[in-house]
């Protein structure tokens, strides 16, 4: 629990009226930064952070933006008292450093001690993306960058406005070390007026309510949060979740980099281990703790914490282990620049699969399991001088635009981002060609891009763009265009890799821009002239004669493809979602002619038939040994090998496991076969087969990695598709406590 600093017994009604407030204050601070700021980073894409800290430095809100940020900004207020640095009323604190709080050195924050009556009451944090802040190349990613001295300015607690007098030459210093200084400079003056907000609204509440009312009600919204997190961890079954996930090439090479998580779920708490992650990188794809920290905070929150209010109480339960060196805990002077798009996202996406499975284990969350969304942020950004002969810089947020993955219950949303941003929000493309040489070709939800399921993961969007002045310098990278990140669940396929590409001359004139190329296949890759730029092709020239292009990754699946209604796949069909090649190849549906060039049904027969043989051939025998499917998917529904007496636990959508009346655990698929003793270790029985990806998925596979899929040995229907690297088998991903006292026993239906 949290210390207490001030507290006093506060009324409930009253207590409710000042939580109000304190969140209300937290909106305030990005509607200030929003109104100031004059970076399109900020202003339309949210890529943002406020919030207000206690004394210590733990976080009592926070807005609905960027949920990496929260712990960094503690970490920088935490590494100023641990320093014992004089503060006073008015001070407004700078830091980007990575080794001290910051994700990397374009997420400038700034905190600012709150006083009233000279007491120290709180903090006000705030942090924002910054298109450049130094280094040696344009938006101080430095793909081949060796060490962080490359990368930008490293600021780590400095003042920059000392009692309320700002020090223009700690100003001065900063704006000189990056290509945009009056973009970087009103991103600074916004900061400094989102803290005043702060300090002021902070100010009047205490005034009128009492700075120990404040403070308690502040200190009993952590606690709050941190006791009902505890509770919902001790309503699911104890046990261990393995996770891992991989980035390939760091810059220099295309080597493939590993974040391994085991998670272990005991009682009230839960302890993540990262110690089995590769090395950390020569490049700047590595993250620091503080990078860590976020990238964890970045998948709990949203996950686990539905209902809660969000705050540092939903982390006080987690405990994060990771020993120094780590691709995931690097340390100095490892580089780190592209830290928030690489490792820390990855970290949040093996922290998400593996919560997401103890999800789908307990009967009162299994509904809310999700596969991975959006597991990577393509990287754009583009410098030079505009249509106005003016120098300018972008960081094209619309990567963000992402496929969200599939939840147990319904589809994933298409474009709807990772879940680490749970308000995104790209700028409208008339806003991205206003301001900059920007001319976009298209902008649209890309075709079979979703991981395929019983519930599909939502698709993800792709763009086409030139630019409109004679040369502009580009700076492209990314992971996941060789893996496969937004990994399903209970059999659901991964969603679409990132196809990046790029052609000379085969731009339209400029005049010809604005008119839509319906005649563009989806794949820009299949044009002629475009050439795969792989996952970091780095700095290039983009001239008005040139054409980029990229499609994302979409949201992961869930369940098995052939378990997906025919009248669901018609409507994806129907929706441009789904071609009809992937209805009949994936999901196993035999559509109808079209009419007006739709498809007007399906066949039923015909639908039942490939869906057999689809199994059958999975497994490898002939169409007449594989049983029709009958089943009932619903997680409360009466699995098929259930005895009188027994009860069972959901595990995925076609697994159970089932204790007898001896206390015997086993798992059964629905269809009867059982896979495993006394273990939830279910892959033991299962049947193993080298699945072959979607070509939006498979195709530029890194040659390291493989794909099996786990079949139910008696119906043939998928139950997971692990990736992994070719030279290891695959592990088992989930070992559930089956003792009576590791819960889930006390969770059994009947």
């Amino acid at each position: 629990m949290t210390t207490p600093i001030g507290r006093a017994d506060v009324d409930p009604v009253l207590a409710q009226v000042v939580r109000g407030r304190l969140v209300a204050i937290t909106d305030q601070m990005r509607l200030a930064l929003q109104a100031v700021s004059g970076s399109p980073t900020v202003t339309e894409a949210s890529d943002f952070f406020t919030g207000l800290y206690l004394p210590d430095g733990a976080f009592a809100t926070m807005g609905y933006q960027v949920t990496f940020e929260a712990p960094p900004v503690g970490s920088l207020i935490r590494h100023l008292l641990a320093g014992g640095k004089t503060l006073r009323d008015g001070d407004r604190i700078i830091g980007n450093d990575p080794f001290v709080g910051a994700l990397h050195q374009n997420d400038l924050q700034m905190c600012a001690p709150l006083f009233v009556d000279g007491e120290l009451v709180a903090w006000a944090g705030v942090m924002a993306h910054e298109t450049d802040m130094g280094g040696m190349d344009f938006a101080s990613w430095s793909p081949k960058a060796k060490e962080i001295w490359q990368e930008g300015l490293r600021i780590p607690a400095v003042k920059l406005v000392d009692a309320g007098e700002l020090r223009e030459d700690v100003l001065e210093m900063i704006l000189t070390a990056t290509r945009l200084p009056a973009q970087v400079g009103l991103d600074v003056r916004a900061f400094i007026a989102t803290l005043n907000v702060a300090a002021d609204r902070i100010v009047e509440l205490c005034s009128r309510y009492g700075t120990a009312v404040i403070q308690s009600v502040m200190i009993h919204m952590v606690d709050d949060a941190e006791q009902k997190l505890r509770t919902r961890l001790s309503s699911m079954p104890d046990g261990v979740v393995h996770t891992r996930d991989y980035l390939e090439h760091d810059g220099h090479s295309n080597q493939l980099y590993t974040v391994d998580l085991v998670a272990t779920k005991t009682g009230d708490s839960l302890t993540l281990d990262f110690s089995g992650s590769s090395p950390q990188a020569p490049g700047f794809v590595n993250c620091s703790r503080a990078g860590l920290a976020g990238g964890v905070a970045g998948a709990v929150i949203p996950t686990l914490g539905f209902g809660l209010a969000w705050n540092d109480g939903l982390l006080n339960p987690v405990e994060i282990v990771a020993p120094d060196g780590l691709i995931c805990s690097a340390v100095a002077p490892a580089p780190v620049g592209s830290a928030t798009v690489e490792t820390v996202w990855v970290v949040s996406n093996v922290v998400s699969a593996a919560l997401n499975r103890l999800l789908a284990a307990t009967p009162e969350f299994a509904h809310r399991a999700q596969a991975v969304s959006s597991g990577t942020m393509a990287t754009f950004n583009l410098s030079g001088r505009n249509q106005y002969d003016e120098l300018f810089g972008l960081h094209l947020m619309d990567p963000l635009a992402g496929g969200f993955g599939a939840f147990a219950d319904h589809d994933g949303q298409s474009a709807a981002g990772p879940i680490n941003t749970p308000s995104p929000s790209i700028a409208d493309v008339e806003v991205n060609e206003q301001k900059t040489p920007l001319v976009y070709l298209y902008r649209r939800l890309a075709i079979d891009t979703g991981g395929a399921g019983r519930r599909r993961g939502g698709v993800t969007a792709e763009i086409a763009l030139t630019v409109s002045v004679p040369e502009t310098q580009a700076l492209v990278m990314t992971h996941g265009a060789e893996v496969p990140n937004t990994i399903g669940l209970s059999g659901g396929l991964p969603g679409s890799t990132v196809r990046q590409s790029f052609a000379r001359g085969a731009a339209p004139t400029v005049e010809r821009s604005a008119k839509t190329p319906d005649d563009t296949p989806t794949d820009s890759t299949e044009r002629d002239g475009f050439a795969n730029l792989g996952p970091k092709p780095g700095a290039f020239p983009l001239r008005n004669t040139d054409v980029f292009a990229v499609t994302w990754q979409g949201g992961g699946g869930i369940g098995d493809p052939v378990d997906r209604m025919p009248s669901e796949v018609l409507d994806d069909v129907r929706q441009g979602i789904v071609s009809e090649a992937a209805a009949r190849d994936i999901y196993g549906v035999v559509l109808r002619p079209t009419e007006g060039g739709r498809p007007s049904g399906w066949l039923d027969d015909e639908t039942v038939r490939l869906r057999r043989e689809i199994r059958a051939a999975r497994l490898g025998c002939p169409v007449e040994d594989v049983p029709q499917d009958v089943v009932d998917l619903d997680p409360a529904a009466r699995p098929i090998g259930v005895k009188d007496g027994e009860g069972w636990l959901p595990l995925a959508d076609r697994l159970r496991a089932i204790r007898d009346v001896a206390g015997q655990w086993r798992v059964e698929t629905v269809a009867g076969a059982v896979l495993s003793v006394g273990s939830t270790r279910w892959r033991a029985g299962a049947r193993a087969f080298p699945i072959q990806l979607p070509s939006r998925v498979g195709d530029t596979l890194h040659e390291e990695l493989t794909a099996t899929g786990w079949l139910c040995p008696v119906s043939g229907h998928l139950l997971s598709v692990d990736i992994h690297l070719k030279d290891q088998d695959p592990f088992h991903d989930l070992d559930l406590d089956l003792s009576d006292g590791g819960r889930a026993s006390a969770l059994l239906a009947h």
